[in-house]
């Protein structure tokens, strides 16, 4: 009797499931929150909260449902346990696995291979173990960088925070920033206003320095950068030496369509929101791309940049990166698709023809992502009707895309809408792609058509 093979989605819905449920153990335990938070949370809203903290950790949205922001609610527990979720998240339990099993000698089976190579998003699995050493060691790095860079201007913040600045205190909080920053979190350690003290216009208000205003704006964009842009681009750039010729094709579609996306979201951003300043308008084009962080307050957007963040934050970051969204190859795939058919032609990028199963793929993308935020937004405002529209929906996209921006109604979502979100944000991480193709029964062996059906048109339009 053959033993029936579990579908690899399925494995990573499970993974990510388990440690969801174990970061709201740990974080449902008292010692995890300060005793004023404890006591004015009633026990249903203090499970929700744990699992919807739990939720967007590890699907590194970053929402979250404590007005006075994790600084002024968790311990040090709560907080060491915040930035494991956010790290394992990030990188995915699986890649961490693989990688500690690799370290110690132990072969990784075709299944394991198979089944990491669907979590990275790869065509194929050779050099599936290389690309896992690089992607740990990449984020490694980047974050190091990042807590030596931000440990000053957090520490003229802890001046303003205790009135003398604490050394230790400010390495904590460079840790964990570097953590949500670089997995594309969005968490906040250092204040319920996020990173607005160290935008351009309020800098001065918390004693911050010029100099350390602009090393902390450009550090955390280049972290988001890089965690968002995917460690495949990296190592093919690289392998390259930089030669543009020579670079894949994905490779090529991503770094223009990133670049594209930085340059015309902070001008549309500028144009639509004159009070911004031009850093500010920078790190809101570059933030709404799955980060979260925010140094121009979410709730002062005028309507129209609010569908600029909307539109950003749905197209997210890239593949095999710590960002969520449908993705910038999905984005770029449906322009050139739109492009050419209006032409006449097909597809193709830098004389590369683009597989038609790609091109449905990415409308299939689209549709149930565009279909799944219309869906829950008509959810939470069934239960929450006193909520606003534009409110829920900026919500919504942002659980969904796993930004974690918000316009300040989280801590106001009742229990039912919080497990909700908490849903949509796994179901975002995952990918619509990942959770709908658990279906396909014959993932290992895919059946050939044998017989063709005589087709015929449909009215369209």
């Amino acid at each position: 009797m053959s033993r029936r093979k579990i579908h690899p989605y399925l494995y990573i819905i499970f993974t990510f499931i388990s440690v969801i449920v174990i970061g709201m153990i740990l974080l449902s335990l008292p010692f995890a929150y300060n005793k004023e938070y404890i006591e004015k949370t009633s026990i249903g809203n203090y499970f929700a909260n744990s699992l919807f903290m739990s939720s967007s950790a590890v699907c590194v949205t970053g929402l979250s449902v404590m007005p006075d922001g994790v600084i002024n609610n968790m311990s040090v527990f709560g907080k060491i346990v915040m930035i494991l979720l956010m790290e394992i998240g990030g990188l995915s339990i699986i890649t961490i696995a693989v990688f500690f099993f690799t370290i110690m000698g132990a072969k990784i089976g075709i299944t394991s291979s198979f089944i990491l190579r669907e979590s990275l998003n790869q065509k194929n699995s050779k050099e599936i173990i290389n690309l896992v050493k690089s992607i740990v060691l990449l984020s490694v790095i980047v974050q190091v960088i990042g807590i030596l860079v931000n440990w000053y201007p957090l520490f003229e913040y802890t001046k303003y925070l205790y009135g003398s600045g604490n050394v230790g205190e400010a390495l904590f909080m460079s840790v964990f920033h570097a953590a949500a920053a670089f997995n594309n979190a969005g968490f906040d350690i250092i204040g319920p206003e996020s990173t607005v003290m160290f935008s351009s216009a309020e800098y001065t208000m918390y004693g911050i320095s010029t100099a350390s205003m602009v090393t902390f704006n450009i550090s955390t964009m280049l972290m988001i950068f890089f965690g968002g842009i995917g460690i495949v681009i990296f190592k093919d750039v690289i392998k390259c030496k930089f030669k543009w010729k020579k670079m894949n094709l994905h490779t090529k579609i991503t770094l223009i369509t990133t670049l594209c996306l930085i340059v015309f979201g902070t001008l549309f951003v500028k144009l639509t929101c004159m009070e911004m300043e031009w850093m500010e308008a920078l790190f809101t084009s570059i933030t709404c791309r799955t980060a979260g962080f925010q140094t121009y307050r979410m709730s002062d957007l005028t309507p129209a940049t609010s569908m600029v963040c909307m539109v950003l934050m749905l197209i997210g970051a890239s593949p095999c990166s710590c960002g969520g969204g449908i993705k910038t190859t999905t984005f770029a795939i449906i322009m050139m698709a739109i492009f050419f058919y209006a032409r006449g032609k097909k597809v193709k990028a830098f004389n590369r023809s683009l597989e038609h199963d790609q091109i449905l793929k990415a409308f299939i993308l689209v549709n149930v992502a565009i279909s799944s935020c219309i869906l829950v937004t008509a959810i939470v405002l069934w239960i929450q009707p006193s909520l606003k529209l534009d409110d829920v929906l900026f919500e919504v996209v942002s659980a969904a895309s796993t930004t974690g921006l918000s316009k300040g109604i989280t801590a106001d979502l009742a229990i039912g809408n919080k497990v909700i979100l908490s849903l949509l944000m796994l179901f975002g991480r995952l990918g619509p792609l990942t959770v709908i193709g658990t279906v396909n029964k014959n993932w290992i062996n895919p059946p050939k058509e044998t017989i063709r059906y005589v087709e015929e048109s449909v009215i369209i339009g």
